[in-house]
């Protein structure tokens, strides 16, 4: 399977592989199976970890940045997903996400043990930027309507000891299907000076 752009490293599946396509050698589209998801329900509820994502194990701070779409018809809690996988406790993930009320917005959950799932910005339009950092052991969440301002949305740390892998995601927990679009990917070893000033 060839890299998004050049310089990003060679893709692998978290979880089994799932299905890919690269219409161009820029745009990644995945296609979710119904009622993939990763949670860890802070209630108590079962977990789910159905969904497999495609990416990479990072040697060096960097980021990594995409527009996203999801096709219609859209169902509850789909989403096109920038992840950050350790293990099943331990895991990240940036979505564009369609909310019970039908509404696209920008979700994040991070998962230490439980999943802390916390509701972002409403988007109006049908795409979104989606942006992650790594700066040493932290890790940043970002979005922005135009892909160069950038609002912040979180930043934390995901305690797992070993390697961990970064890259692209297609949940369907409610739905037949997700198809999650990927593209204008960039990916760069120079991080935010300021994590809440735009850049």
């Amino acid at each position: 399977m060839p890299s998004v752009i050049e310089n990003l490293p060679p893709l692998t599946w978290t979880n089994g592989e799932g299905v890919a396509e690269w219409p161009t050698p820029d745009r990644l589209i995945l296609t979710a199976a119904a009622g993939t998801d990763w949670t860890n329900d802070a209630l108590g509820g079962p977990q789910q970890h159905a969904a497999t994502s495609l990416g990479f194990v990072p040697t060096q701070d960097f980021t990594l940045s995409a527009r996203v779409r999801v096709h219609p018809p859209r169902s509850t809690f789909d989403a096109a997903v920038l992840a950050v996988w350790g293990d099943k406790d331990h895991w990240a993930k940036l979505c564009f996400e369609f909310s019970p009320q039908g509404q696209a917005m920008v979700v994040s959950v991070v998962t230490n043990g439980y999943s802390d799932d916390c509701n972002s910005t409403i988007v109006t339009a049908d795409h979104v930027f989606l942006r992650l950092a790594k700066l040493g052991s932290g890790w940043a969440f970002h979005s922005s309507a135009d892909g160069r301002t950038w609002d912040f949305v979180r930043v934390f740390r995901v305690p797992f000891d070993g390697p961990v892998n970064v890259g692209f995601l297609a949940q369907a927990p409610m739905g037949d299907t997700c198809v999650a679009e990927f593209d204008t990917i960039e990916y760069s070893t120079t991080v935010p000076a300021d994590l809440r000033n735009g850049e």
